[in-house]
């Protein structure tokens, strides 16, 4: 098998993309995780802007389903300050999802045309064997 066709397995991190995570909850609404980028030797790299991610759940017929969305933010305080609108965003996105998911699950069903439980039931049978398709015994 040729090198460039077998899947890969280098799980080598890529120092120049590293970030240390804090988490930062109110314990009431949701959570903000802050990504803060570091060096390999572990300081704060301050030429990489620290990211803030937000989580929230909604309920759903199935239990609890987690949103994640981005929040546009450059301090924490602001990222406190935009975290009802980037979820309100996030969970109108995952709602759209889910209502795509549901459509395109019910285009997916074959209903059979009328008639055909009567012929599967009939003398045909499944598949053209007689006796509807039952196991026969000599």
């Amino acid at each position: 098998m040729p090198a460039d066709t077998r899947p890969s397995t280098d799980a080598a991190m890529d120092a120049t993309s590293l970030y240390r995570e804090e988490i930062v909850t109110d314990r009431k609404v949701g959570t903000i995780r802050v990504l803060v980028p570091l060096t390999a030797q572990g300081t704060v790299d301050a030429g990489r802007q620290t990211l803030y991610s937000g989580e929230a759940q909604i309920m759903t017929n199935m239990g609890a389903l987690p949103v994640s969305f981005e929040i546009d933010a450059s301090s924490l305080a602001e990222a406190v300050a935009n975290y009802g609108e980037a979820a309100r965003v996030g969970i109108e996105r995952t709602m759209r999802e889910l209502q795509d998911l549901r459509r395109q699950a019910s285009s997916g069903l074959i209903v059979p045309p009328a008639g055909t439980a009567a012929a599967l039931t009939g003398g045909g049978g499944l598949g053209g064997m007689p006796g509807g398709g039952k196991i026969q015994l000599p």
